[in-house]
């Protein structure tokens, strides 16, 4: 009877083993991952290069997995109006055919936050602030009902369960014990609002100094820590899910 007992017991750990496996092989195959670029340097553009290396390696451990690409400066992005603030409060079954047409990109972009499970987003810093083309996509995101809402103990964020990697780049260097980092208003920006809409769970990459490259420095040495930090983290990701 022992020996039997003993048999079912491996045979129940070896299932739980295979199930966990299973789950996980399965969790990587089905994940996507939002893709967003915001620098309007294409191929100068430090942020842009780094997300791409994040891509790749995310791809490399998804390799089932689904990308969603979105570049900002290739989107038209018009800036909220009167009209737009009134489809948004027009209960959905109310919106008249205008309304629904103003909404249409919004819609658009919110279906992809939906889907996605993790945010990739490249952010130069422009006058100590994020770009205009970040700015307006946030203010088509940031949708009561649809990815915040309002009740009895205050605002709730409705996008939950995601992970949002902020990758920055900034021509000064602005880390916290800087002589300029009361200056950087990118990280607590964007901190705050994916806060208040619910992603918690953000991790920021600053490439600082990027203005050195503009005095001649190597470009694949300046970027060499910052794309070995990027390809870490993705991989780090991918562990905190096994």
């Amino acid at each position: 009877m022992k020996t039997k007992a003993t048999l079912v017991y491996f045979v129940n750990q070896h299932m739980s083993i295979t199930n966990h496996m299973s789950f996980r092989r399965n969790y990587l195959s089905m994940s996507t991952l939002l893709h967003i670029d915001s620098s309007p340097l294409y191929g100068r553009s430090v942020s842009r290069e780094l997300t791409a290396a994040f891509v790749t390696q995310w791809k490399a451990s998804h390799p089932d997995g689904r990308v969603i690409d979105r570049d900002l400066n290739a989107t038209a992005m018009p800036p909220v109006n009167a009209e737009w603030v009134g489809a948004v409060y027009t209960p959905e079954q109310a919106r008249t055919p205008q309304q629904k047409e103003l909404l249409s990109l919004s819609d658009s972009l919110l279906a992809e936050l939906e889907q996605a499970d993790e945010y990739v987003i490249g952010v130069p810093m422009h006058n100590f602030g994020v770009p205009s083309v970040l700015k307006l996509w946030i203010d088509q995101i940031a949708r009561v009902g649809r990815t915040f809402s309002y009740g009895e103990g205050g605002p709730k964020g409705l996008i939950i369960d995601k992970k949002a990697t902020f990758i920055i780049a900034t021509g000064g260097i602005y880390d916290a014990q800087a002589q300029m980092a009361s200056f950087n208003f990118v990280e607590p920006y964007l901190r705050s609002v994916f806060g208040f809409l619910g992603v918690t769970d953000a991790t920021f990459l600053t490439a600082g100094g990027t203005s050195v490259l503009n005095q001649g420095q190597d470009r694949n040495a300046f970027l060499a820590p910052h794309l070995q930090s990027v390809q870490t983290h993705a991989q780090t990701f991918q562990g905190e899910h096994a």
